[in-house]
């Protein structure tokens, strides 16, 4: 059976958001976003799904330089809509619950609804954690947030699922692996390019979409290692470089940049 790597542990979100994506498949809790990287290229895993980008908290900036570090392609997209729950030991009421742990970004987005419940919060390393430090703790006045199948791995109860402030959360996750995938209909592609920094030169690269039609759906900068005051650009575009209007823009963006890499084409992912 095809596994797949992930950052966190058995139950985090990432986790669901594979099963969501893949279907029925072995996954690989990885402690960190290199690591699902590296077992991936190592072979342990067929693919690796890595959060990309959160509609509220914006771009996860670490994936962005390991795409650029690493010989591996982008294969698809999925989108997570994210429910957190407060969980708690069974039979425990909600108002004895003084302290809530989870993942910084977690706590951020509950932010309103604990406050509410005038609870003290601590951040850990990740959401499933949470809860697998809850049942270790012993604590009836301990709670954490994470999702509905952190509870029920760690046996644990929902005292109240969807608590988030606001409920258009979505994570765009990316499927990665060796080979690259042929698609041609509703295509999205993600490159990234360096530029000389003189004046005009970001303009010039981006009109090589807008002459052609080519809708932009996103643009991240990052800083380029080494060069202070230099920047790596990411792009998704919609469209596949097997169209030829993509292989002109391409072939046009490569007369002006320094570094141009495409690091993906893939079906795009239509949120219900």
């Amino acid at each position: 059976m095809m596994k797949v790597a992930f950052q966190g542990e058995p139950g985090a979100y990432s986790e669901q958001a594979v099963f969501g994506y893949f279907g029925s498949v072995l996954t690989e809790p990885c402690q960190t976003f290199d690591d699902v990287f590296e077992a991936v290229h190592a072979g342990v895993c067929q693919s690796g799904l890595i959060p990309i980008e959160n509609s509220l908290a914006g771009s996860i900036h670490q994936n962005y330089d390991l795409l650029l570090r690493h010989q591996l392609h982008i294969r698809g997209e999925y989108f997570l809509r994210v429910r957190h729950c407060l969980i708690g030991f069974p039979g425990t009421p909600k108002d004895q619950i003084q302290r809530v742990i989870s993942h910084p970004q977690a706590l951020g987005q509950c932010a309103g609804y604990l406050r509410s419940l005038g609870v003290k919060t601590e951040p850990v390393y990740d959401t499933a954690g949470s809860v697998k430090i809850l049942k270790a703790s012993g604590e009836r006045n301990l709670a954490a947030i994470a999702s509905r199948r952190a509870a029920e791995l760690y046996e644990m109860e929902i005292l109240q699922e969807g608590i988030e402030d606001n409920p258009e959360n979505y994570t765009r996750f990316l499927e990665i692996a060796p080979q690259p995938v042929s698609v041609l209909e509703n295509a999205k592609t993600s490159i990234v390019f360096t530029l000389k920094n003189q004046p005009g030169a970001l303009f010039k690269a981006l009109s090589v979409f807008a002459l052609r039609d080519i809708d932009l759906t996103k643009i991240e900068s990052r800083p380029l290692a080494g060069k202070p005051w230099e920047y790596l650009f990411y792009i998704d575009f919609l469209g596949s470089p097997e169209q030829e209007s993509v292989q002109r823009a391409l072939s046009h963006l490569d007369e002006y940049a320094l570094l141009l890499r495409v690091l993906g084409a893939y079906p795009r992912f239509k949120v219900v």
